[in-house]
């Protein structure tokens, strides 16, 4: 008897071993992320080259932007009627920050409110290099760890300068872009006449990217509203 009994213990123990294996083998189902129109990325220029007054411009353009009913009523527009936006700086390779955590926004009074996160965010980083190539992976996996999952996933990058830290600026762009993200650029050029052009060539890609330019920082303010509404509207349909 107590030969049999010990291998029935046997095979229960091995049962039990057998079903916590399997439980460790099957994935675990992740909780359904929230459906919006848009992922967005906003990545700002903070680095050397960039005083306090011009990076309070930036911020002021970014405000100005989400307190305008128009961009309200482009998210709206969108066939779930909510987008997801997070705001980063940038400046070296190792120096990017997050200024407001991702916030979904499908409403007049979400846009407002987001416009005065924006308006008392404080500078998180202070001078540095230009590593463009390091912020859009930077920003990249920011949509790895937010909880929405949107019909296009877009970074938004303004800067004033050339890549001149961290890896080469078209290989970052190819990492990105095989990861289905679009990368738009506003080039503020009031210390690179055409670097738009190079913005153009090394930076902007995937699915409708497009590049708007700057003439110094006073004229972001409006050029960064023109930016916002034309990555939110739905794209045309020909």
């Amino acid at each position: 008897m107590r030969r049999r009994s010990t291998a029935v213990s046997f095979r229960a123990t091995a049962c039990a071993a057998l079903l916590c294996l399997l439980a460790l083998l099957v994935p675990h189902r992740a909780a359904a992320a929230e459906p919006v129109d848009l992922e967005l990325v906003l990545a700002v220029d903070s680095s050397a080259s960039v005083d306090f007054s011009e990076f309070n411009l930036q911020l002021e353009g970014l405000a100005l932007a989400f307190e305008d009913p128009d961009l309200a009523d482009a998210i709206a527009a969108g066939p779930i009627g909510a987008i997801a936006v997070t705001l980063m700086e940038w400046s070296s390779a190792e120096r990017q920050a997050i200024s407001i955590p991702w916030t979904v926004i499908r409403t007049g009074d979400d846009a407002r409110a987001f416009a005065q996160e924006i308006s008392r965010a404080p500078r998180m980083v202070v001078t540095g290099a230009t590593s463009i190539s390091a912020s859009v992976l930077f920003a990249a996996d920011l949509f790895e760890v937010n909880a929405f999952e949107g019909t296009r996933q877009v970074i938004d990058l303004s800067g004033d300068g050339y890549n001149n830290q961290g890896a080469a600026l078209s290989v970052a762009r190819e990492l990105v872009l095989d990861r289905g993200i679009t990368i738009n650029a506003l080039a503020i050029e009031n210390q690179v006449p055409g670097l738009g052009d190079y913005f153009e060539d090394s930076l902007i890609g995937g699915l409708g990217a497009f590049l708007i330019r700057a003439t110094d920082y006073r004229d972001y303010l409006g050029q960064i509203r023109r930016k916002l509404l034309r990555e939110i509207r739905p794209a045309p349909i020909s």
